[in-house]
Order: structure tokens, then C-alpha cells, then sequence
């Protein structure tokens, strides 16, 4: 649905701006480009990110996103270390939060990072990112079961980029939203903003709040309206992850 004419920012994918909007579907309109939810104006990993925030966040949470929504287009990377350091943000920030059984996932996950990056970068597979030293001790037991775990597995980053990566942001997500947490919107909006500073990071030389190609000059102004002019469907908290 629509409120003068702005897409209601909602959960879920929209056929059309008349039908409401989520994170991903409005950086596209704001964009210029085709309406989607997998536009190409965004690095995949971060709009993944983006989908899974704004579907797991509840309705109060979901209007402190719209703000972030600009600072998504034109954030892309053909760095292959921004899919792995999105992925470590996203589960270090889950890792001290969700249930214990999810715990053990989270430290292979955080290992799993680590040595993609460890690969990447040259550097020896024992000698952590500075996030991974930081977090890996809240969790004593999952850390030293991780470990045991990982133990002569090999990540290769190309692989990990693939599968082990976007497996890793939707696990975390998913599970800082069913987390029993005083805040988990401020968590999930953590992980949002995290993975945007990973890509801004590492983002490609000139395409930086540029258009995408074969839409140049049709980027469009923010609506006026609150942040960035989105409107938050009014409606029940729902943790519910949309398959998409």
C-alpha cells in the first residue's frame, strides 16, 4: 500500500510500489531502476542483509532502517573479502545473543570467516581478526567445540563466498530475532549497519551513490516524510523470516 503516493515500507516482496515496499524494493525505486527486491545498485550480500533485517525487525524497528535505505544505493564491491566480513560482522554481533544451540553454528561461522579472510589476506589461519578474538571468549564451550569442529576443514573463499557466506548472515539474523533480548531491533539494525560499513569499506572506485548502469540521472529524490519519506506498515510484530 501506498500513503500519498510513498510505498509503505513492510516485510516480504511487493508486486508493486501501490503495494507497499521493503528495504531492498524502495533502494530500487529510489534508484531508478526496475522495480525489485535484488536490484543491481546494491553489493548482493549487503541486500541480502538488507531483506533478512527488514523481514525479521518489527514495525517500530523497520522505521529506523528506512533511514539507512540511500546509503545502500550504489554500495557495491567486487572485493571478494566483503562478503566474508559482512558475514563475521553479522555473526560475532549474533553470537553472545542467540540460544544455545544455535551457539556452535555461530562459532563455525565465526572460525569460517576468519579463515576465508585468513586466505584472502595471507596471514597465518591462527592469528584472528581482532572481532573474532573479541567474541569467540563469550561463548567458552561453543568456542572450544568450533574449534574441535573446524579442525583441518579447508574454506575456500570462493566456495565460501558462495554458500557459506549468505548461510551465515541469515542464520545470525534469524537468530538475534527469536533471541531473548531486551532490544533485538537494535541488534538486527547493528548487523544492517555493520554490513554497510563493511561494503563502504571496500566499495568499488566511482560507484559510490552513483546510479546503476543504463539509469544514469534517474536517480530520485527522497520523498519528503519522515526518514528518507518511507512509511512503516502499521500491524502486529511478526519475527517471521519470508522465504525469498
Amino acid at each position: 500500500m501506498t500513503i500519498n503516493g510513498i510505498p509503505v515500507l513492510s516485510r516480504g516482496r511487493h508486486r508493486n510500489p501501490r503495494k507497499g515496499a521493503c528495504f531492498m524494493e524502495m533502494a530500487s525505486f529510489l534508484a531508478g531502476e526496475r522495480w525489485s527486491d535484488h536490484p543491481a545498485c546494491t553489493h548482493p550480500l549487503l541486500a541480502a542483509v538488507a531483506r533478512l533485517v527488514n523481514d525479521n525487525t518489527s514495525d517500530e524497528g523497520r522505521q529506523r532502517l528506512a533511514g539507512l535505505i540511500p546509503t545502500v544505493i550504489g554500495l557495491t564491491s567486487t572485493d571478494p573479502r566483503v562478503d566474508a566480513r559482512i558475514a563475521l560482522r553479522a555473526a560475532t554481533i549474533a553470537l553472545p545473543v542467540v540460544a544455545a544451540e544455535r551457539q556452535r553454528v555461530m562459532a563455525v561461522s565465526v572460525l569460517a570467516c576468519d579463515r576465508a579472510l585468513a586466505d584472502l589476506d595471507g596471514r597465518p589461519v591462527d592469528r584472528l581478526e581482532p572481532r573474532s578474538r573479541q567474541a569467540l571468549p563469550k561463548t567458552p564451550h561453543a568456542h572450544r567445540w568450533a574449534v574441535e569442529f573446524t579442525r583441518g576443514l579447508d574454506y575456500a573463499p570462493r566456495s565460501f563466498r558462495r554458500n557459506g557466506a549468505p548461510r551465515t548472515v541469515r542464520s545470525a539474523v534469524e537468530g538475534i530475532a527469536a533471541a531473548c533480548v531486551a532490544d533485538p531491533d537494535a541488534l538486527l539494525h547493528e548487523v544492517l549497519l555493520g554490513a554497510i560499513e563493511e561494503t563502504a569499506a571496500y566499495s568499488d572506485p566511482g560507484t559510490r551513490n552513483s546510479s546503476p548502469s543504463g539509469s544514469a540521472g534517474t536517480t530520485r529524490e527522497a520523498p519528503v516524510g519522515g526518514p528518507t519519506g518511507v512509511r512503516v506498515a502499521p500491524g502486529p510484530v511478526s519475527r517471521t523470516s519470508s522465504a525469498r
